[in-house]
């Protein structure tokens, strides 16, 4: 079992340039069949506040299109974000995972929005945590910002969650909050993390990558550093659930505290 991210220099609003970079990539990585392969937040767009010019079909948009499409050529899982629009005209900053047959496996849609960045001004939170199965494992996709709230990655661990992904575009100023958290995520949920970011810039904030796939002890298995490429790492899941019986945090969580 391994997991790819896919780091992007986004071109601004421009989704068909994007499709193309994404393409070209995953092309020359050639992910191993059945793999959970993640593209960015937003890969197609960038963290674009504009809504009303690239919300698209939540059902058969062209970023919709383009995951079920890569996803049954390559024969992998393939998670990507992007935005649709709801009746009250307000955004919603989502994520879609598709499988090797090229069908809808699962979404998500990002229970918190970045009101530091003005995003809750356009956009509006999901309000669901969600898993899907992945070979066998358990899988739990969060975007960006949830990553500072920790009680959601429980509430995914409460669902059976093994692996943590977060797609993101976290920008260069924060960049060791992202890197440290994401350690966080992995040892305090006893579970393998895979964070994919963006690399280069937008029209506001530089972007330095760092996506990095962690392993359950808050090792770094693999790290993207600054520039264009993708990275992988292998996920060993017995020896994970292993470790979750001799190590038994997670069974001394007190209910009371975890809410929901």
């Amino acid at each position: 079992m391994n997991i790819y991210c896919c780091q992007l220099d986004i071109v601004w609003e421009d989704k068909a340039a994007n499709f193309r970079k994404a393409e070209a990539l995953l092309d020359r990585a050639r992910p191993l069949r059945d793999s959970l392969v993640l593209l960015p937040e937003m890969f197609a767009t960038g963290f674009s506040m504009n809504v009303e010019a690239i919300a698209e079909d939540p059902a058969d948009g062209p970023t919709v299109q383009f995951l079920s499409r890569q996803a049954a050529k390559l024969g992998v899982y393939l998670v990507g974000g992007f935005v649709t629009r709801g009746d009250d005209g307000m955004g919603r900053n989502v994520l879609a995972v598709f499988g090797p047959d090229g069908k809808r496996v699962a979404d998500y849609t990002k229970i918190h929005p970045f009101s530091v960045g003005s995003e809750s001004q356009h956009y509006v939170g999901g309000e669901n945590v969600c898993t899907f199965a992945w070979n066998g494992a358990t899988v739990s996709p969060f975007i960006c910002y949830d990553l500072r709230f920790p009680e959601v990655f429980r509430a995914g661990m409460r669902g059976g969650a093994e692996i943590l992904t977060v797609i993101a575009n976290w920008p260069k100023p924060r960049i060791e909050h992202w890197v440290t958290l994401l350690r966080a995520r992995a040892i305090e949920n006893q579970a393998y993390v895979a964070g994919i970011n963006r690399c280069g810039n937008d029209p506001k904030l530089e972007y330095v990558g760092r996506s990095i796939i962690v392993d359950p002890h808050g090792n770094i298995l693999a790290d993207a550093g600054s520039e264009e490429t993708v990275i992988s790492a292998a996920v060993d899941l017995a020896a994970l659930r292993e470790y979750r019986r001799w190590f038994h945090v997670l069974e001394d969580a007190r209910p009371k505290f975890l809410g929901g």
